[in-house]
């Protein structure tokens, strides 16, 4: 597009969902008790694996990274919706959306990445066990954090940061938080080296970890069945189902979204993203907290040391 016919604006207007008042109501009142649980639900988590000695674990560690994620993936979007609800004009800056995006892309991507990591990591102590300590020690535990967190934002940052995207007069976007794909609709000229780059990207931060995945569990359910006690097999699968439910649940909704629909992106794709972006991370700690026979211990633990301190 020629740039003498381009308009420069600094705000994006966000449609959300519906205008009527009592649709409204419901929708803010559902967002606010799906932001208050997961902020509970995941610092719960956080703080009951920090203070319990017992489970300071790597399957933790990588536990209390997810939860982390988690409360930032949520705070990154949930707060603007909220206020929008009510909000007659639900505008945004320029900045304030790209600023949004990329927190997005980085979250998602390296919650993907680490959902292998703990796939692996659950590989690792069920059909290597007497090898777990040193494959999964505490330097390479957070040798691995440290790559994906910064390998992630170098990926997801690198090619809108190569190639800055230039918008033309639309300013108005079909969605609740500003989406790389949301964006692409508004932007100017050819933007097929951002579609390229998406497919890309979704390559290496959402299907291969998911093959990772499907792999790692082929070789783990081999191995439990392979277990001869019961309890044994109960307790392998019990540690590992709680970790396959949050992948099919996350992969499940990114994928729709990511792989195969750059070409034109649907007013539905907003109602896809609640799920991933809203639901998952309420989800999450309540998956693992309630499946989990550690985590509840130590939260025992937690509240009958904290009675004692009470009577003293």
């Amino acid at each position: 597009m020629d740039p003498g016919n381009q308009t420069t604006f600094s705000e994006f207007v966000l449609t959300g969902f519906s205008q009527s008042l009592p649709k409204r109501t419901v929708l803010f009142l559902l967002f606010l008790i799906c932001y208050a649980l997961t902020i509970f639900g995941n610092g719960f988590l956080i703080f009951t694996v920090a203070v319990s000695p017992r489970i300071h674990t790597p399957m933790y560690f990588f536990l209390s990274n997810l939860s982390f994620l988690d409360l930032c993936y949520s705070s990154n979007s949930l707060p603007k919706m909220l206020f929008d609800v009510f909000s007659k004009k639900r505008r945004i800056s320029v900045i304030g959306c790209l600023t949004q995006m990329y927190i997005g892309l980085f979250l998602g991507g390296t919650e993907c990445i680490l959902l292998a990591v703990m796939a692996y990591d659950r590989y690792v102590a069920i059909c290597l066990p007497l090898r777990y300590t040193t494959i999964m020690s505490w330097r390479v535990c957070w040798s691995i954090t440290v790559i994906m967190w910064s390998g992630i934002f170098i990926i997801s940052t690198a090619p809108t940061m190569a190639r800055p995207l230039v918008f033309c007069s639309k300013n108005q976007m079909d969605h609740f938080a500003c989406e790389i794909l949301t964006l692409l609709e508004l932007a100017c000229g050819d933007i097929s080296f951002y579609k390229m780059a998406i497919v890309i990207i979704s390559f290496f931060t959402l299907l291969s970890p998911l093959i990772f995945i499907v792999i790692s569990y082929i070789c783990i359910i081999v191995a439990v069945l392979n277990i001869s006690s019961e309890g044994g097999r109960s307790k392998a699968f019990s540690t590992s189902a709680s970790h396959l439910t949050v992948v099919i649940m996350f992969y499940g909704t990114s994928l729709t979204m990511y792989m195969g629909h750059t070409k034109h992106f649907s007013s539905s794709f907003k109602y896809i993203s609640l799920m991933y972006g809203v639901v998952t991370p309420v989800l999450n700690p309540m998956i693992y907290s309630l499946r989990n026979n550690e985590v509840k211990q130590a939260f025992q633990n937690i509240f009958v040391n904290y009675l004692k301190k009470q009577n003293v």
